[in-house]
Parts: structure tokens; C-alpha cells; sequence
């Protein structure tokens, strides 16, 4: 049975969104449609205030409202810690576990020479203009470890060598909750490589 016109367009648009396929796509427009007519227009309505009103922070280049984000706006933050992640989504995701009280500063990327995306792509340069400015005590590079990230974290940290007072890499190693039998091996080493002391006090 053919879909209504404007149904498949939905349908092809929620398709487009990461992590949804044809399925969840259709289940996602049919409960629109089964829905209050009203919740289905306040849909609408925010996502073209986002793509209206969200824009990119001067300073961090995460999300905002105005020429900061709310981070960079807070007087409160340590200017002295530099947060340097991949995308502006992973700044939420740090922040979610309120452990950091510091800056950060987005990429926009990572360094991926298959993809035809090397440093100049990236928003290296503005890193590194900030650094000079601010001189800050630690710079943290949080990119993810896959291949891409470390290639990046290796080539900060290069650029970054002597022009701040430390530079760091996020630990990796086992997971709360995680499993042994389950663990890759390139986790396992780097478990092993950051183990910390422990025992009774």
C-alpha cells in the first residue's frame, strides 16, 4: 500500500537522523500522527526555533543562545583548566557528571586523513590561540580513542608541549559495572597501564 505523500516525507526525514532507520522512522510519524495535533505543532515549532536561535560560542565554539554558552559565561568556572573535546554534544556529556569545573574548547572533529579532514579543518588554531592568551595550568585532550582521536590527542599534544603548564589525557581502563571476559585487549593494556594504588588507609 502506497503512503500518503507528505507522510513519506516525514517518514525519508526522521530516516535522515542518526541512529534512526526506516522503522523507527515510520513508528516515530505514525505517533505524531496518532497524537495531540498540539504536541505535534510544538514539535515543529522547537525545531525551528533550534536551527533559528542556536548558534556556535564564540570562545569554545559549543552551543549557545548569544555570542557564549552558558559555560563560558560563568564567572564561576576555572579558567585555568581547558577541556579540549571533539564535538559539542561530548561537552554535555562531561558536564552531565559534574566532576568538572573548568572551560572547554570543541574541535569540531577530529583528524581523519581518509576523510579529508586534516588539522586545518579543525578548530586547532584557535586552540591554540587561545592557549597563548590564557596560559592555562592544564590543557585536558578528551577526544574518544578510537584511531581518529588518539591521532588527534598525539598531535595536540605535540602543538601544545611547553605552552602550558600540563598537558593531559582522559584515563581509559574498565568500565564500572564492566566484565573482564568482555574487555578488548586494548583496554585491558590501558587498565593496566593507569592502575593506582589501593588498599586499606
Amino acid at each position: 500500500m502506497k503512503i500518503p505523500g507528505a507522510l513519506e516525507r516525514l517518514i525519508r526525514e526522521l530516516a535522515h537522523l542518526p541512529g534512526i532507520g526506516r522503522k523507527t522512522a515510520q513508528r516515530l510519524a505514525f505517533s505524531i500522527l496518532r497524537g495531540d495535533p498540539a504536541r505535534a505543532r510544538e514539535l515543529a515549532e522547537a525545531i525551528r526555533q533550534v536551527r533559528d536561535q542556536i548558534r556556535f560560542c564564540d570562545q569554545c565554539f559549543g552551543f549557545a543562545e548569544g555570542p557564549l554558552c552558558p559555560v563560558c559565561s560563568d564567572h564561576r568556572r576555572d579558567p585555568g583548566l581547558l577541556c579540549v573535546v571533539e564535538q559539542p554534544g561530548d561537552l554535555y556529556v562531561i558536564e552531565r557528571g559534574g566532576v568538572f569545573q573548568g572551560l572547554y574548547h570543541v574541535l569540531m572533529g577530529t583528524i581523519s586523513p581518509l576523510d579529508g579532514i586534516g588539522p586545518d579543518q579543525l578548530k586547532i588554531r584557535e586552540l591554540l590561540a587561545r592557549v597563548e592568551r590564557h596560559r592555562p595550568r592544564e590543557v585536558i585532550i578528551a577526544t574518544n580513542p578510537s584511531i581518529q582521536g588518539e591521532a588527534t590527542a598525539l598531535h595536540l599534544s605535540r602543538l601544545l608541549a611547553g605552552k602550558a603548564d600540563r598537558v593531559s589525557r582522559l584515563a581509559r581502563g574498565m568500565p564500572v559495572g564492566g566484565n573482564l571476559e568482555y574487555t578488548d585487549d586494548v583496554t585491558l593494556n590501558q587498565a593496566f597501564a593507569g592502575r593506582q594504588d589501593f588498599g586499606a588507609v
